[in-house]
């Protein structure tokens, strides 16, 4: 009897156990299906969120400038899509709205439409396609050559290489202009400034440095900012015709366009030579002008209400361009050992350099190119001021320069000193008068035209026949033609020497050699001379 009650208990607690084991199971099915309802609830209400957020409504809209309600979470230079594809860029970020600028030619916005996050910062197509084409700030083409095909893309901002990733700048930037070569040197990575009143001369100088790096490897990227479209015009002509556009990318937000293109088109160039550059190669790229770009930005900050500074300037105008000339440089051989040459314009007037945009851009540059309009209408071409031009990168200049330029710098001074000094009807002693003939045919010789750059090793050897004395005994409107028949006969006739020298080789021997085949020349010019006014008499 007791056995068979301890059998039916022990089974009653089996059944027992089973059934709250049940019980429990079924607990926690039902709690895991409400856990996932309340889940599935709060990711659709987070997803619903999330659209909210993602959408907002213009406010206001004028002179390319749309307010925007709503988009909290929108970020700085984000693009924002507006209806018909239409994009903008976001510069203020205030409490209750945002501040964006309309980017394109052709836009068509309207207050109470929707405005919706693209979470996309601007970018712009790069690479060897882009090469010999003619593109907005955006990317777009504009020479009627078809589209650009490429799939790499780069955001127009980006971070400057640092300190560690950067290398000495060392090696030269020819530009072909022998006042520059041979005085202001500039080496590859160097950020150099051409600063000058206008119409004298600024993008001449531009535009001989490209022309110049043809079959050196070197890309150019010139970036129009605010020219006439008859400018542009012109001087894409000029690149065709002397066979730049092989190497160049030409970058163009002409005057018609909105302050957007303006405001973008240096960002895009430096992207689009940031491209090459950390693949291994080297870049030149030219700001012109860094002024225009300056004032489409105040406009842009006024319009968006910011508060106006010096000239009614933004108080962040000098990040504006610090943080777009110091992304060029020369990188380590880790990094590829490319490199960003930078020439930024910028118009002074009355030849105020003092003014707000170029102080602040000579602070960021390595040294700038003063070209002076009293020299520019005296016939001195190009009309750069040497004393108050500088380049601040040391070694940017081969050894065969370096030793026939030497104390150039300091004889035009010295020369300049003693032209002033002369015109006051002072008599001179003979070694003042000599030096100051001397200072003259130098003077003569570093006049150059425009688009003809000329090679270093003819640079180098003209230079050094001039600092020798050669010249001195010319009459001086008759340098000119003895510089060009003498360069003539040098390719003819002294090759050899001439290739040493653009090898670096400057050595006594081959200066002697040089100085050899100039005497030879000067007799037969004097020949050649003599039998000329015998003819005309």
């Amino acid at each position: 009897m007791d056995d068979t009650k301890r059998a039916i208990s022990g089974k009653v607690k089996s059944e027992e156990s089973n059934l709250n084991s049940e019980l429990m199971t079924n607990d926690m099915e039902i709690a895991t299906r409400e856990a996932i309802t309340k889940l599935k609830s709060r990711a659709e209400n987070y997803k619903y969120r999330l659209e909210i957020d993602d959408l907002g409504i213009v406010t206001y809209v004028g002179n390319e400038v749309v307010l925007v309600s709503g988009l909290p979470r929108a970020m700085l230079n984000e693009l924002l899509e507006f209806p018909d594809k239409v994009y903008g860029l976001t510069l203020n970020l205030e409490r209750d709205e945002l501040g964006c600028l309309l980017v394109g030619s052709e836009v068509s916005v309207e207050a109470g439409d929707r405005v919706r996050r693209t979470g996309r910062m601007v970018e712009v197509p790069v690479g060897e396609a882009l090469l010999g084409r003619v593109v907005n700030p955006l990317g777009e083409p504009l020479d009627e050559k078809g589209p650009i095909r490429t799939e790499h893309r780069r955001f127009i901002e980006g971070d400057a290489p640092s300190v560690i990733e950067r290398d000495i700048v060392d090696e030269p930037m020819q530009t072909g202009i022998k006042i520059i070569d041979a005085i202001i040197p500039l080496g590859r990575g160097q950020r150099e400034l051409i600063i000058g009143d206008r119409d004298i001369g600024k993008t001449a100088i531009a535009i001989d440095a490209i022309i110049n790096q043809r079959d050196t490897g070197v890309i150019c990227i010139y970036v129009g900012i605010g020219q006439r479209k008859a400018a542009m015009a012109r001087l894409i002509s000029v690149f065709e015709e002397y066979k730049a556009m092989e190497h160049t990318i030409v970058i163009m937000a002409d005057a018609d366009n909105p302050p957007a293109m303006l405001y973008l088109a240096p960002y895009a160039g430096c992207a689009v030579a940031e491209e090459f550059m950390y693949s291994g190669r080297d870049v030149l790229i030219v700001y012109d002008d860094l002024t225009k770009h300056a004032d489409a930005y105040r406009e842009i900050s006024l319009l968006l209400r910011r508060p106006p500074g010096r000239e009614a300037y933004p108080a962040d105008i000098f990040y504006l361009h610090s943080r777009l000339l110091e992304r060029a440089g020369k990188l380590n051989s880790e990094l590829g050992g490319g490199s960003m040459t930078a020439l930024p314009i910028v118009e002074t007037k009355a030849g105020n350099i003092s003014a707000y945009i170029p102080t602040n851009i000579i602070s960021i540059t390595d040294g700038q190119i003063y070209l002076d309009l009293d020299l520019f209408n005296e016939g001195f071409r190009p009309a750069i001021d040497i004393g108050l031009s500088v380049s601040r990168v040391s070694g940017a200049q081969t050894e065969a320069m370096k030793e026939a330029s030497g104390h150039l710098r300091l004889d035009i001074a010295q020369y300049q000193e003693l032209a002033s000094f002369s015109k006051l009807g002072t008599e001179l002693n003979e070694t003042a008068r000599r030096q100051l003939i001397r200072g003259e045919h130098i003077i003569e010789i570093l006049k150059q035209p425009q688009y003809s750059p000329m090679p270093v090793e003819e640079q180098v050897a003209i230079i050094s026949i001039a600092n020798q004395g050669y010249l001195d005994d010319l009459p001086l409107d008759q340098v000119k033609r003895f510089e060009n028949e003498l360069l003539r006969y040098l390719r003819e006739e002294a090759f050899d020497i001439l290739r040493k020298i653009r090898h670096d080789e400057f050595t006594e021997e081959i200066r002697m050699e040089l100085e050899k085949r100039v005497q030879k020349f000067k007799e037969i010019f004097s020949t050649e001379k003599e039998s000329k006014e015998e003819v005309e008499g």
